[in-house]
């Protein structure tokens, strides 16, 4: 089995308080992604980055004081334009998921993982990482054509990070 994890293809991150050209411009190409993982009978999870209304009080809102994805607010929604029904969500207060890292560690038979979403610099490589340190021997893949970075050149930065980490940079299925 395989397993697609989709980070934070929500509404703020794509044309919201944190939007950018480069997230609106992935949007066709992560749901063609989504598409195949389900027509291959493949697992899709989704990741929801989630704040409070407290959030600017926390560490993170300090250093990125931006209001975004504040549980309940229509830019905390996954895009409709990606979202399928029935896929697992895994809400998260914070870049990377131990949550999401178990839940995958105890699918019998997973075979690879592949990372797509926003932002590359920031919670993909995140949430990889600690997919890589849980799971060394399975196949960690992260779809550039299927991620957008806060900024270009953070997103180049994140994806040699990974390679250097041993997760494989590249687009795997369409």
């Amino acid at each position: 089995m395989k397993a697609l994890i989709v980070i934070d293809m929500q509404n703020d991150f794509i044309d919201g308080a944190l939007g950018t050209e480069e997230a609106v411009n992935i949007v066709d190409k992560v749901k063609e992604k989504i598409d195949s993982y389900l027509a291959a009978g493949d697992t899709v999870i989704y990741t929801q980055d989630t704040h409070t209304e407290a959030y600017l009080q926390t560490q993170e809102g300090q250093k990125l004081p931006v209001e975004h994805c504040i549980k309940g607010t229509p830019g905390w929604e996954i895009s409709p334009r990606v979202y399928v029904s029935g896929c697992q969500v895994i809400e998260k207060p914070s870049f990377g998921s131990i949550e999401l890292a178990e839940l995958v560690a105890g699918m019998k038979e997973i075979q690879s993982i592949e990372l797509i979403g926003l932002c590359t610099d920031i919670c993909v490589i995140a949430n990889a990482i600690i997919l890589k340190a849980k799971m060394p021997e399975i196949p960690i893949v992260v779809d550039p054509s299927c991620c957008a970075g806060a900024t270009l050149a953070g997103h180049q930065n994140a994806l040699q990070a990974m390679k250097i980490c041993q997760i494989e940079v590249q687009s795997s299925r369409s």
